[in-house]
C-alpha cells in the first residue's frame, strides 16, 4: 500500500470528546470515524486491524472444532417471546416494526437464533457435540455510550455456542473455549486476566470474564496475592468473619439514640465499630417487599442481591413503602418484623455475637442482639456482599487486591436455559428426548483493538503488537526529490512484499518531520528510514517502534534484517497452547 492513496487523515489535536487514550488516539491516527453517538465508520488502517483480530479468532475457533455461520441482525419478537426475553431485556433492545406491523429487534445477541438453527438440524446424540460461531455487528442500544468503540451501540463481536448431551461434555467445550480465549488475546499482545464473573443478561450459571489490565477499565478486579483466586467485583465473594466469637451473649436492650440514623453515628454514640452493627436495608423487589441485613461495615451487591431473589426490578423502598412495612425510616431492624416481609441476610450476619441494629421505632436501636438465640428471623442466607481490596479470599483466606479491567471477552455455561424454552432436543441411544445442554461465548472485536491501544502506546502515539498490526513494516524515504533514493526505496518495498511482509511505502510529497510523526502516531512496529546514509555509505535506519532502537544496516541486508525482526517479534506473540488433534 502507498500512503499516498490510503484513505486516512491524522490529526494534530486531541479530540475534545475523546476521553481516554485509546478513543483519542483511534481518531487522532484516522483508524475510525464517528457517524452518530456511539455508532462509527471503520477506516482502512482500522479496518486492517479489526480483520486481523478476527482473523487469529479465526484461527483459533477452527482450530477448537467451532465452525463459522453467519447469521441476521434482524430478529423476529417470536423468538424472544419464547425465550421470555422480549419484555424483560430492557431499553438497551432496539425494537422496531415492519411494513406488516410485525415486531422485530436488532440483535444484542444470538441465543435464540442458533438455538432456532441447531433444533432444525440436530436430532441425534450422534450429532453432538457441537459448536458454531460467527463474527457480526450487534445492537445494543447503551444508555451512556462513551470512550469510542470501548462501549458503543453498534460494535463488531464473535460469539459461539456450544451444544452437548450433558454437564460434563459442557464442561469439556467450557474449557476449549477457554483455552482459545488465552491464545486469541495473547497472540493479540494482550495483558489479560480471567476472572470469575456474573453471567448477567445472557442468563445460565458459570462464566468467566478476560480482563485487559487497565486503569480506565470500567471493571473491578479482586485477585488473591497468595493463590489464584480472581473475579470481578460483582461477582467476587468474601471469606465470612464471625465477630464477637466467645462472648456470652447478653440481654437484648433499646437505647435511645436520637437523631441516629447511619451506621458512623451508631458506632460514634454507643462507643462500638462498625462492625459490630448489622444495617437494615429496605428494598422492592418486582413490587415486592424485601428487607436485607448485612454487617455495618459491609455494602450490598445488588447484582448478587438480585440474583438470590431472582427479580428484574430492585429498588430501593421510599419512606413510605418503609412505613407500610411497620419501620421509621433510619431505623429499620428484624426484630419483630412481619412475617409477611422476607428477610435476607449476607452470610456474616448469622454469626455476630451481641450486633447492634435498629429497632424500628424513631430515635431507638437494639443493642446485644443474636440470631442464634433466636431475637429474629432470617429466611434467606447468601453471599450478598460487595468485596473490597485487602477482604479475605474465600478460597486460601489470603489477602484480595485490586486491578481494574476492559472486559474483552466473557464465556459462559448456559445449560438448558435456551434448550428448554426453545424445543432444542436430542434423541439418545435409548429413543429418549434431552435438552441440549449449551454454553455462550463472546469477544468484543473492536473493544479488543481498544484495549491493545490502552496497554501499548506512548506520548508519540500507538505501538501496536505486530500480529494485528494495520501493516508490520513501513519504508520511509526521507527526500521524494532524490530519483535514486526513491527507486531504492520502491525496490525495497516490493522485495518486502515479495517475501510476505505487510508494508506500505510513504511515498508523500510532504517533510520527513510530518512522515515521521505520522509514522510515530500510526504505530507499525517496524520503519526503514531511506536517507542521505543510503547514498553516502549503502546504509539504512531500522527503526523498532516498541523500543525506539535504531539499527544500522547495509541497504543490501535491509530486506533479509526486516523479516528476521518481524519473525522475532511474531515468536514473542506465540500462543502457548497447541490445538488438540480430533
Amino acid at each position: 500500500m502507498r500512503m499516498s492513496r490510503l484513505l486516512s487523515t491524522t490529526l494534530r489535536e486531541t479530540p475534545a470528546e475523546a476521553e481516554i487514550v485509546s478513543h483519542q488516539l483511534m481518531v487522532r491516527a484516522g483508524l475510525i470515524q464517528k457517524v452518530a453517538l456511539g455508532i462509527y465508520t471503520y477506516m482502512p488502517v482500522g479496518w486492517r486491524t479489526l480483520k486481523k483480530i478476527e482473523e487469529i479468532i479465526r484461527q483459533e475457533m477452527d482450530g477448537f472444532g467451532a465452525q463459522e455461520l453467519m447469521m441476521p441482525i434482524v430478529h423476529p419478537a417470536e423468538l424472544w417471546l419464547e425465550s421470555g426475553r422480549w419484555h424483560v431485556y430492557g431499553k438497551e433492545l432496539m425494537r422496531m416494526k415492519d411494513r406488516y406491523d410485525r415486531d422485530f429487534l436488532l440483535a444484542p445477541t444470538h441465543e435464540e437464533v442458533i438455538t432456532s438453527t441447531i433444533r432444525q438440524c440436530i436430532r441425534s446424540y450422534k450429532q453432538l457435540p457441537l459448536m458454531a460461531y460467527q463474527i457480526q455487528t450487534k445492537f445494543r442500544d447503551e444508555r451512556r455510550p462513551r470512550f469510542g468503540v470501548m462501549r458503543s451501540r453498534e460494535f463488531v463481536m464473535k460469539d459461539c455456542y456450544s451444544f452437548d448431551r450433558d454437564e460434563a461434555g459442557l464442561d469439556i467445550s467450557y474449557e476449549k473455549m477457554a483455552q482459545a480465549y488465552s491464545n486469541v488475546f495473547t497472540r493479540c499482545g494482550l495483558n489479560f486476566r480471567p476472572v470469575a464473573a456474573d453471567s448477567g443478561a445472557i442468563g445460565g450459571s458459570g462464566s468467566h470474564e478476560y480482563m485487559a489490565l487497565s486503569e480506565v477499565g470500567e471493571s473491578g478486579i479482586l485477585f488473591c496475592t497468595q493463590c489464584d483466586y480472581a473475579a470481578t467485583d460483582e461477582f467476587a465473594s468474601v471469606a465470612p468473619v464471625p465477630t464477637g466469637v466467645g462472648e456470652e451473649m447478653l440481654p437484648m436492650e433499646a437505647v435511645h439514640t436520637p437523631n441516629c440514623k447511619s451506621v458512623e453515628e451508631l458506632s460514634v454514640l454507643l462507643g462500638v465499630p462498625a462492625n459490630r452493627t448489622v444495617k437494615t436495608l429496605c428494598y422492592m423487589a418486582d413490587g415486592v417487599p424485601v428487607v436485607v441485613l448485612i454487617r455495618g461495615d459491609r455494602q450490598v451487591n445488588e447484582v448478587k442481591l438480585q440474583h438470590v431473589l431472582d427479580c428484574y426490578e430492585l429498588v430501593f423502598a421510599t419512606d413510605d413503602e418503609v412505613r407500610a412495612m411497620g419501620m421509621e425510616p433510619g431505623y429499620c431492624g428484624p426484630v419483630g418484623l412481619r412475617e409477611d416481609i422476607k428477610i435476607v441476610a449476607d452470610n456474616e450476619v448469622p454469626l455476630m455475637v451481641n450486633h447492634e441494629c435498629g429497632d424500628g421505632r424513631k430515635d431507638y436501636h437494639l443493642i446485644h442482639v443474636n440470631y442464634q438465640r433466636g431475637d429474629y428471623r432470617i429466611d434467606t442466607v447468601a453471599d450478598i456482599a460487595l468485596v473490597s481490596k485487602g477482604a479475605a479470599c474465600p478460597c486460601c483466606g489470603g489477602t484480595l487486591d485490586f486491578a481494574r479491567g476492559i472486559e474483552v471477552g466473557q464465556i459462559f455455561k448456559l445449560h438448558t436455559k435456551y434448550s428448554e424454552k426453545l424445543g432444542a432436543r436430542y434423541v439418545d441411544e435409548n429413543g429418549q428426548e434431552h435438552d441440549m445442554v449449551m454454553g455462550c461465548y463472546g469477544i468484543g472485536v473492536g473493544r479488543t483493538m481498544a484495549a491493545v491501544i490502552e496497554q501499548h502506546h506512548d506520548a508519540h502515539g500507538i505501538i501496536w503488537p505486530i500480529s494485528i498490526a494495520p501493516f508490520e513494516v513501513e519504508v520511509i524515504p526521507v527526500n521524494d526529490r532524490d530519483e535514486w533514493l526513491m527507486a531504492e526505496s520502491e525496490k525495497l518495498y516490493k522485495e518486502l512484499q515479495k517475501r510476505g511482509c505487510d508494508a506500505l511505502i510513504d511515498d508523500r510529497r510532504e517533510r520527513p518531520g510530518v512522515k515521521f510523526n505520522d509514522a510515530d502516531l500510526l504505530g507499525f512496529p517496524l520503519r526503514v528510514i531511506m536517507g542521505k546514509k543510503c547514498r553516502e555509505t549503502g546504509m539504512a535506519e531500522i527503526k523498532i517502534r516498541a523500543t525506539g532502537e535504531v539499527l544500522e544496516v547495509a541497504l543490501t541486508e535491509v530486506a533479509d534484517r526486516v523479516c528476521e525482526l518481524r519473525q522475532q517479534m511474531f515468536a514473542a506473540l506465540q500462543a502457548p497452547y497447541q490445538w488438540p488433534e480430533e
